[in-house]
């Protein structure tokens, strides 16, 4: 018993301060998503440790404190990111133009259920459908809805980067944008309301630092500040969504938030956790979504499996203009983020510049 506690201790106790580590290699970044579950394990292991282990040693009551200085710093990380956290945005807000909904769904490249998300679209009826890991054979399959959605930009790739943006908006321009790197796309559309109020819509899909993906963060952080550069230069209503392949507390998503200067709505509302659709145990958030302070969240969930690892996102909001609305949840960087911000960008164009030429179908 003694020995099993101390073998797991130090698994979770590892897993739990790689992260505080900045370095930005799969190894440090991947336990970052896992937070949510450490937590949970770590109070279990506590508990049955103290209960349970009748030998108390010095290197115990260690383990303890350890544990104890861990699980504090995991909940305050996570509490903003549950209900218990307390919004300070007013939920009450007059509706100046009418909802508008999205889905976005990580479909998996190699899901041949499409029938299962053309039947989710034409049950819920989204404004935006935003589809990422679409190839060919997935754009094939989405041609029978593309009569209620006439306006699209479809970018099939066979190397799981693919995107598909469809909506029935009025749309003033629809571009596909490459920050990074030529075979990773991302969609930038300016769009109008039916009361005709324009806004910016962003559908993003950086890479995951991971032992089969990328060995490190480089290119995703890089991304992703990149896009949230772009956004701040943009004077309309803005809405950056997609398989961000990063939680909302990670230093770069966070880094995001502040340099775009949008606002997560998982903040006060709950995890919505998207990964991995069929283990619940082991899901987190790593579909995103962040706004500006003029649009109003009044939905947000996910809805059933498609046969994706990935469940789909579903956001229905509205657009407000009355000026400083939600000024107090906006955060800017602070002194030495907005250095630390190009230098990631400058990393993650250099990586993509020393990585090999692969042929992109």
């Amino acid at each position: 018993m003694l020995i099993t506690y101390y073998i797991l201790s130090g698994l979770l106790i590892m897993a739990s301060l790689l992260p505080l580590i900045t370095h930005q290699h799969w190894m440090f970044r991947v336990w970052e998503f896992g937070r949510i579950q450490l937590l949970v394990l770590q109070l279990i292991t506590l508990i049955f440790g103290i209960l349970l282990i009748e030998e108390k040693t010095p290197i115990f009551w260690g383990s303890v404190l350890l544990h104890t200085g861990l699980l504090i710093n995991h909940a305050v990380i996570l509490i903003p990111y549950t209900t218990i956290y307390k919004r300070k945005v007013s939920e009450t807000i007059a509706k100046q133009t009418e909802t508008i909904s999205i889905i976005s769904v990580n479909v998996y490249q190699f899901n041949e259920r499409y029938e299962e998300l053309i039947k989710l679209v034409k049950e819920v009826k989204p404004d935006i459908l935003l589809t990422m890991e679409s190839n060919q054979a997935w754009d094939d399959a989405m041609i029978e809805i593309e009569a209620n959605y006439p306006n699209f930009k479809k970018v099939p790739l066979e190397n799981t980067y693919g995107i598909h943006f469809y909506t029935r908006l009025t749309t003033e321009s629809i571009k596909v944008n490459y920050f990074i790197a030529d075979d990773l796309p991302s969609i930038e559309a300016s769009l109008l309301t039916k009361n005709k109020t324009p806004f910016t819509f962003f559908g993003v899909h950086p890479p995951p630092p991971s032992p089969t993906e990328e060995d490190n963060s480089k290119e995703r952080d890089g991304e992703l500040l990149s896009i949230g550069m772009r956004v701040k230069e943009i004077k309309d209503p803005v809405i950056v969504v997609g398989d961000f392949n990063n939680v909302a507390w990670a230093k770069s998503s966070i880094l995001f938030r502040k340099t775009s200067e949008l606002i997560d709505p998982r903040i006060g509302r709950g995890f919505v956790s998207t990964f991995h659709a069929n283990y619940r145990f082991l899901r987190f958030p790593i579909d995103l979504f962040f706004h500006s302070t003029d649009i109003f969240i009044e939905d947000f969930k996910t809805l059933r499996n498609i046969g994706s690892d990935h469940l789909p996102l579903f956001c229905k909001f509205f657009i407000n203009h009355k000026e400083d609305i939600q000024e107090e949840d906006v955060e800017t960087l602070e002194e030495g983020e907005a250095e630390e911000v190009e230098e990631m960008i400058e990393d993650g164009i250099e990586e993509e510049s020393d990585r090999p030429e692969v042929a992109v179908e």
